[in-house]
């Protein structure tokens, strides 16, 4: 599992003339180790940004960023992104795109190709195993990118807007499958942090342990942050107190 916490962090982009950019300004976040964290925030506010600053492939121009303690200065064997358009390789097929990241790291073939099988099999794709991206519904080449990311046994999960492309009983169905998986894996005892970027109200609300409400463009800054009350509803969605939450929510957009 990985506590991440941001202090103070922004982030400015270079323009031609010596001017700046700046994309996010004074963010800071406390996301416990093994919650589901949802950045929640209009187009443009700097919520993939974020992202990229966690995961260690954007350098932020000041404040400070750590996981489990460590300051982020790169990226970390142990993390796992997820982008918006899943970025599966068209030319390799079902198995060999889940298998990547553990020839990447040179796991030996025995044991990438056993853990790949078993993940096809969990996440529902092991009768797809030759066939090639293409031929994938949205759900299941999202259910790929999940079972990608997982392959290489992370602690912690970004996710960049993973479920947009879908249409909305697939979005659905694929937020019910996350938490499935979630949920799986904490009775193995092996946990992980996900973090989670979305435009959607109704997604933050049912996914997340926390949101982070960012608003603004041009910089972005934090809003606030709403620490999510699923109670024991069987299923949380049809709740009135996802309601409740979901209204909140949007209020503090709205101001």
């Amino acid at each position: 599992m990985s506590e991440v916490i941001l202090r103070s962090v922004s982030l400015s982009y270079p323009l031609a003339g010596g001017e700046t950019l700046p994309a996010v300004d004074g963010i800071c976040m406390d996301i416990k180790s093994g919650a589901i964290a949802a950045l929640l925030g209009p187009s443009g506010c700097g919520k993939t940004s974020i992202i990229h600053i966690i995961a260690g492939l954007q350098r932020q121009s000041s404040g400070e960023v750590a996981i489990d303690g460590l300051a982020v200065k790169g990226v970390r064997k142990r993390t796992a992104v997820i982008f918006q358009d899943y970025g599966l390789l068209p030319w390799k097929t079902v198995f060999a795109n889940a298998e990547l990241p553990l020839r990447l790291t040179r796991v030996p073939k025995k044991e990438r190709v056993d853990r790949v099988r078993r993940l096809l099999e969990e996440f529902q794709l092991e009768r797809f195993g030759k066939q090639y991206p293409n031929r994938l519904s949205g759900g299941m080449k999202q259910r790929l990118a999940i079972a990608r990311a997982l392959a290489s046994e992370p602690d912690l999960l970004l996710m960049d807007e993973p479920f947009s492309s879908l249409d909305a009983l697939s979005r659905e169905e694929a937020q019910r499958f996350l938490l499935s998986i979630r949920q799986k894996t904490m009775r193995e005892r092996r946990r992980f942090t996900i973090v989670v970027v979305t435009h959607s109200i109704e997604e933050a609300v049912y996914l997340a342990d926390t949101v982070f409400v960012i608003k603004g463009r041009n910089p972005g800054s934090m809003a606030a942050r709403i620490d999510s009350e699923k109670g024991t509803a069987a299923d949380f969605r049809k709740s009135a107190a996802f309601y409740e939450q979901c209204g909140i929510v949007r209020e503090l957009l709205e101001k």
